[in-house]
């Protein structure tokens, strides 16, 4: 089963926790079963039409997954999905 790394800024919508497993054939099935586990996150990591939120990140084991299949990447049992929200700002 993969294993998602949730990063701090969405870990309040998943009772705290760093890691969560998730079953599922591909990226957009692993996130989906998050969401429904823990749906406080689906509409932080999806838009409306069902597409992953452009300002939010996803790496399979270190690869973008926009880069690869998007939201149909095969994942296998090892793998490891990382969450990272894009953050904007910074000093002047």
């Amino acid at each position: 089963m993969p294993t998602i790394k949730i990063p701090p800024v969405l870990r309040s919508s998943t009772g705290g926790v760093k890691e969560v497993m998730a079953e599922g054939d591909n990226v957009g099935e692993v996130l989906r079963k998050l969401a429904q586990e823990h749906p406080a996150t689906e509409s932080q990591l999806f838009g409306d039409e069902g597409q992953l939120n452009r300002y939010v990140n996803v790496y399979l084991n270190d690869e973008d997954v926009r880069v690869l299949n998007g939201l149909d990447t095969e994942v296998g049992d090892g793998d490891t999905l990382v969450i990272l929200p894009a953050m904007a700002g910074g000093s002047r």
